[in-house]
């Protein structure tokens, strides 16, 4: 069983107080590293999580917190190191009573702060989460403009929107016919 509380786990259920839990977190050197390899990254120079769990109604918490971090990752383009800072605002509701959306398999609910209470928060768990979100998913270098890439047979022409569209013929042909 994990311990009721530490450094970066907090226990949200029980008998314990109902009040507001400041936390300041600064990842040693290993652990960023760590962080570093998961995510692909060249480096994760400086990682910060500092916020507060406030207590909500009865059973419920909310986590109002900011991440701070510089982050090292080769440019989608030359490869040469690309260095970003990151800022993000985090909020996010445990709610006791959370159930599901119910949704269809397409969509996606806009309304992502939300979650179940967990008897035990996992602020690295959150750490890991949040920074997986904000890291560039396509890093460039300064002065490198975006690729436009084709790839057809040579000689080829380029393939037009209206090429892809199946019954754009059958109208060409209805049109010419009328």
């Amino acid at each position: 069983m994990p311990p009721e509380s530490d450094d970066t786990r907090i226990r949200l259920t029980g008998t314990g107080p109902r009040e507001p839990r400041e936390f300041d977190l600064r990842p040693d050197e290993a652990t960023r590293a760590a962080l570093a390899a998961e995510f692909d990254l060249s480096a994760l120079r400086k990682l910060r999580f500092a916020g507060q769990l406030v207590p909500t109604g009865r059973r419920d918490w909310r986590l109002e917190a900011t991440l701070g971090a510089t982050v090292v990752q080769p440019c989608g383009v030359t490869l040469e190191p690309v260095t970003t800072r990151i800022d993000e605002e985090i909020l996010r509701h445990f709610m006791a009573d959370w159930s599901a959306p119910e949704v269809a398999e397409h969509e996606v609910s806009e309304d992502t702060d939300d979650e179940p209470l967990p008897a035990v928060l996992d602020l690295m768990a959150v750490i890991a989460e949040e920074l997986s979100l904000a890291i560039p998913a396509f890093p460039r270098a300064e002065g490198v403009d975006e690729v436009e890439a084709e790839a057809r047979p040579t000689g080829a022409e380029p393939i037009r929107d209206e090429d892809t569209k199946p019954f754009a013929g059958l109208r060409d042909a209805l049109s010419r016919d009328n």
